[in-house]
């Protein structure tokens, strides 16, 4: 196999059970709900005939990776981004890097709660939290999807959840994966483009988040845009695989000069930080309105600002028994050669007068067996009945390699990942022979009209379902 195969790993798009132990009933009762009708089942909404179900499971549970060597893979690579890296199929799992990124989409019932508030404070708090919620399917997620084939494309449309998207690999080299969804009731435009550009340092593959996002609210004529924050992937050598995510991340409403700071913290040295998030809403006189804490891996809250810092001085108290018993812990694995998953010290501690943001729905039971994916996740490669007449030839719902993973046959997969790959190097030979162009068919590169930076923008047409003259990349 060609060296030429791009790397991906899961790191993009993170799930846990819920958990609240440690949180007293009188959080609980001082905490106040933030309204959405539609917020169960990942907001759909029912339909006149009941609520349209979907897969909740894969075909055949994943393969043991247990015995494939990444060292002997990535041991040349340390500090070097990880752009022609060729995997073993092991480390994947059955989802196309675009549908991976179609799982932004899970909680789009904190979009339509943005679009059905009046006061900009507040949808920018529903922004945020679906900013949260968009990468919160990473966790634990750490096979990495299959790399998109120049020209494929990936969409989705849920009238249960009111949108609809499509997604298109736009370039090969570097990768970028350009998306756009879109309200059914014509109420918001979600899209983006991705470059995720990845390192390895030893013990870890880091990837740093390029491209921006941006949310369209029509209704209020607004514009929301942000970057994803930085992912790592621990123990890729040896010891069991975390993820972490780390960075600052700024939402920014482009009409009223609002911005929404939240901080990703890492993990640190005791561990104690590790998953949470925290953070401010401020108005364009930088007057902070509310404070936006919480875990991606479990809920986000809002609070007054006072009420926080009251709360976090109260909660300092005790603080150095707790940082002498971690010490102790830290003293006995120092030597350990795995970078041990600290144990998480609490979960949520939530202040009271907090308002309820969003919080993460379970995984199915079996999640452990199907690659850790959510139940959203596990619908996204599922082909309906009368889907082979409506999507275009260059979904990856048709991809023979996934496919075949999906269906528990490793080996297939892996000779069709292989055939797949080595005809889209003769078709880039083909056209550099014949000195051609490739000409992306559904977006086209241009300037983000909100961020001034450059992005790959919908040209509105796949949904007329005009398939002519798509290239043969299957």
């Amino acid at each position: 196999m060609s060296n030429e195969d791009e790397f991906y790993d899961a790191v993009t798009g993170l799930d846990s059970d819920e958990s609240y132990e440690g949180v007293s009933e009188a959080s609980f009762k001082d905490a106040q709900p933030f309204e959405c009708s539609s917020h169960r089942n990942n907001g759909s909404v029912p339909h006149k005939n009941g609520i349209k179900k979907h897969r909740t499971a894969l075909p055949a549970p994943m393969f043991s990776r247990n015995t494939v060597s990444v060292w002997s893979i990535l041991k040349k690579c340390i500090g070097l981004e990880l752009s022609k890296i060729t995997m073993p199929i092991a480390f994947n799992e059955p989802l196309s890097f675009l549908q991976r990124m179609t799982e932004y989409m899970e909680h789009t019932y904190l979009i339509n709660k943005a679009c059905s508030l009046s006061d900009s404070i507040e949808r920018m708090q529903a922004v945020a939290a679906f900013a949260v919620s968009a990468v919160a399917s990473q966790w634990d997620r750490t096979g990495k999807p299959f790399n998109p084939l120049l020209g494929e494309t990936y969409e989705l449309v849920r009238e249960e959840q009111g949108f609809r998207l499509i997604s298109e690999q736009v370039s090969h080299h570097p990768p970028v994966s350009a998306f756009h969804a879109e309200g059914l009731a014509g109420d918001f435009v979600f899209h983006g483009s991705i470059y995720p550009k990845l390192k390895f340092w030893g013990k870890s593959v880091e990837a740093e988040p390029k491209g921006t996002i941006t949310l369209e609210i029509i209704k209020h004529k607004e514009a929301y845009t942000w970057s994803n924050p930085y992912c790592c992937v621990h123990n890729i050598i040896l010891g069991k695989l975390w993820i972490e995510q780390y960075g600052t991340v700024e939402i920014v409403n482009h009409r009223t000069g609002d911005k929404c700071v939240l901080n990703f913290k890492p993990c640190g040295m005791f561990g104690k930080e590790l998953h949470k998030v925290e953070g401010y809403i401020q108005d364009k006189n930088k007057k902070k309105h509310c404070v936006i804490y919480g875990k991606w891996t479990e809920c986000m809250w809002s609070v007054d600002p006072q009420a926080y810092e009251t709360h976090k001085k109260s909660d300092k108290k005790g603080d150095h028994k707790k940082h002498r018993n971690v010490r102790e812990e830290l003293h006995k694995s120092e030597n350990d050669e795995a970078d041990n998953m600290p144990e998480v010290q609490e979960t949520v501690c939530v202040v009271p007068g907090s308002t309820l943001l969003w919080r993460i729905d379970s995984r199915p039971a079996h999640s452990s067996r199907m690659y850790n994916f959510t139940t959203f996740a596990m619908s996204l490669n599922e082909l309906e009945p009368g889907m082979e007449a409506i999507l275009a030839p260059t979904d990856c719902r048709f991809r023979p390699d996934i496919r075949a993973m999906e269906n528990g046959n490793i080996d297939e997969a892996s000779k069709e990942k292989e055939r797949l790959e080595e005809k889209q190097r003769a078709a880039r030979k083909e056209r550099a022979k014949n000195d051609e162009e490739w000409s992306t068919r559904w977006f086209h590169l241009s300037t983000n009209p909100h961020s001034g930076n450059q992005d790959w923008i919908y040209n509105g047409d796949y949904f007329n379902r005009n398939y002519k003259d798509l290239p043969d990349i299957y």
